[in-house]
């Protein structure tokens, strides 16, 4: 692997070129003063461990060997090289603030050499720029386009006498060298990234209960790059995947489809935390940047939002004045507040109703600590909306909802820039106050401060269904999957997207997509059986939803499906023994109202289905239901359009 900066230096070297200082992180080298210095304080290096530095910035990213270091710096040693190298690269590592274990500078290949990590940038100075040429063009220091016309005084200038005693074919092959050096140094200098994955930052503490702070850490540093528009950032959900795996890299980005990984680590001890990154281009195997940051616990927000603009900074992408804003942006936290709220992210991650309840109190708990935090509001916003929804049902929407709409208020009343928050409350917009203008501003939003949200996207898509603008759904789907192509809720809801627009064949390939990733998502099972039903395919239909019905514990939902294939399929006596058991039962949720309708409209009794979606009306239930191809046969029937109309979704 040969870097950009690789080819420079030695280009520079064996050309001649005045070569004086170079650049890594926060420290320059002057070669020929012999001096190292960080953000312009000189540091104490002796001789000989400069020398070893030295050759190592000759070839960043390459193997330096330890016989390469012998003949060139210990030609005359035998019996000391061994002990001299090695006190050589402590020294090194000490005054750079490295480390063997945990290397951001300099990597140990055992019994082999060391190879120098960090990208090295040759320093433009007044002493190292070239000087005017003798027609009094400077040096294009900041153009990738080389005048040809004064290309043979800028290769004299370079090259020397040497240039023109070259005959007038090697002067033009010389001459076609230099320019191809000059494009891609350019080019090459600083990799152009476009997408990248966040892999999960591996807790150094030695304390498996200390595995929420690393990923919540994790999700932090996904979400400030995600706030960057040049970027696709892949989402919390597909990147957890590999927490413990070992697969190789370039593995990892093909199945992400990214060009970048950034790894890393967190320990954190007492009320110190040391957060340590590295960012990877995996095409070119490359460790482009490497840093470590550490400081008190109620500056993690700071610390977060510095690895972030760090890294932006490394792949050169733009920063417009809003993402600039928020990366600059910083609170001090309380610490408990944090811890809390980390927590509580851990247990809403898990999407199951324990794990939403103890995010729930977790949430509360962070708001007890700080109540001034705007993320703890977030939380409980989304922690309440999901209890309120059809798929959960924990709590019923006139619980749910309210307090779910006055966390999200809080959250931007405190910060107006969280995405998350803009996303919860358009969700609540959309299923609860039926307010669709309101929530698509919200959703767009929230898109614009954080165009790599996954679920900003995802729950977009719905919002686009429900108002009938199906090709834009999909769109959205799939730009939600791109996030986040490992999540089995995404993935299986663009199936369900494809069967609302009547793409019933692609519907179940996406189904089956899912379920090669996803074997036992019980959501999956139930989209594929509502896309057989849909086919006519009765016996599949009804063996999918058995699955799902299954696998989920006997979620109402699914049982209702099973309920309309058995009475589409003619099994009439089984779906009314579903329809009346749940028609009794005690316990049922008002979100179930619905459901019941659906299998009525199978049953073809539209009176009884109109009476249960008018009851499914005064509950405020989830018009998106509505939308499923199961109620096509309503969608004529005056009563149904008077319902629609009164919703205000009627077109």
């Amino acid at each position: 692997m040969v870097t950009s900066s690789g080819i420079q230096l030695e280009f520079a070297m064996q050309a001649n070129v005045p070569l004086k200082r170079l650049r890594f992180g926060p420290f320059e080298v002057d070669l020929r003063a012999g001096e190292l210095t960080k953000r312009g304080l000189r540091l104490r290096l002796q001789e000989q461990p400069f020398q070893v530095l030295a050759m190592l910035l000759e070839k960043p990213g390459q193997l330096v060997t330890r016989e390469d270091l012998r003949s060139r710096l210990w030609p005359q040693t035998v019996v000391d090289f061994d002990h001299g190298l090695n006190k050589a690269i402590s020294k090194i590592r000490e005054t750079l603030g490295d480390s063997a274990e945990n290397p951001r500078f300099v990597e140990t290949v055992a019994r082999r050499g060391y190879r120098f990590l960090a990208d090295v940038a040759v320093v433009d100075t007044p002493e190292t720029q070239l000087e005017a040429v003798p027609d009094g063009l400077a040096w294009p220091k900041d153009s990738a386009f080389v005048n040809l016309t004064n290309a043979g005084a800028l290769l004299k200038r370079s090259l020397g006498p040497f240039a023109w005693r070259l005959s007038s074919v090697g002067l033009a092959l010389a001459l076609m060298v230099f320019l191809s050096w000059i494009l891609y140094s350019r080019n090459q200098s600083s990799p152009m990234i476009r997408s990248l994955a966040v892999l999960p930052l591996e807790n150094l503490s030695g304390d498996a209960s200390q595995d929420y702070f690393a990923d919540g850490m994790t999700d932090e540093l996904i979400t400030n790059l995600g706030q960057i528009s040049a970027l696709r950032v892949i989402s919390r959900t597909s990147v957890m995947t590999y927490k413990g795996a070992r697969k190789p890299l370039a593995q990892i980005a093909a199945e992400l489809n990214v060009e970048a990984v950034v790894e890393g680590s967190v320990l954190r001890s007492d009320e110190r935390v040391r957060i340590t990154a590295q960012l990877i281009q995996v095409s070119a195997d490359k460790h482009i940047w490497a840093q470590s940051y550490e400081g008190d616990i109620r500056d993690t927000l700071t610390l977060q939002n510095r690895v972030a603009r760090d890294i932006a900074q490394q792949i050169r992408v733009t920063l417009n004045r809003q993402e600039q804003a928020a990366l600059e942006d910083s609170k001090a936290v309380n610490p408990e507040a944090y811890q809390a709220y980390l927590t509580g992210r851990h247990y809403w991650n898990k999407r199951t109703e324990g794990g939403l309840r103890k995010a729930i109190d977790y949430f509360n708990r962070a708001v007890e600590k700080d109540p001034n935090y705007a993320q703890p509001y977030t939380g409980l916003a989304d922690a309440y909306a999901l209890s309120g929804d059809w798929e959960y049902g924990i709590l019923s929407p006139e619980d749910a909802f309210p307090k779910a709409k006055a966390a999200a208020t809080k959250a931007l009343a405190l910060d107006d820039s969280l995405a998350e928050a803009h996303t919860s409350l358009a969700f609540i917009l959309d299923l609860y106050d039926w307010d669709w203008e309101s929530a698509e501003q919200e959703y767009k939003r929230a898109i614009a401060l954080n165009p790599s949200y996954a679920t900003a996207h995802h729950w977009y898509a719905w919002h686009l269904i429900v108002m009938g603008r199906n090709s834009e759904a999909l769109a959205e789907s799939r730009k939600a999957e791109s996030l986040d192509p490992l999540s089995p809720i995404i993935s299986a809801d663009l199936a369900e997207a494809l069967c609302v627009a009547h793409l019933y064949d692609e519907s179940v390939r996406q189904s089956r997509k899912t379920l090669e990733l996803h074997p036992y998502f019980a959501v999956a099972h139930y989209q594929l059986g509502q896309a057989f039903a849909q086919k006519h395919m009765h016996d599949e239909a009804i063996a999918e939803l058995r699955t799902a019905i299954e696998l989920s514990g006997g979620n109402t939902a699914f049982v209702a499906q099973l309920a309309y294939a058995y009475a589409i399929s003619g099994r009439t006596e089984e779906a009314m023994k579903i329809v009346k058991d749940l028609e009794v039962r005690q316990d049922r949720p008002s979100s179930t109202d619905p459901h019941i309708a659906l299998i009525y409209v199978g049953l073809g009794d539209h009176d009884q289905a109109m009476r249960w979606l008018n009851k499914a009306y005064q509950a405020r239930f989830n018009p998106s239901v509505l939308m499923r191809p199961a109620f096509d046969p309503l969608r004529s029937d005056g009563r149904y359009q008077d319902l629609v109309r009164r919703i205000g979704l009627l077109r």
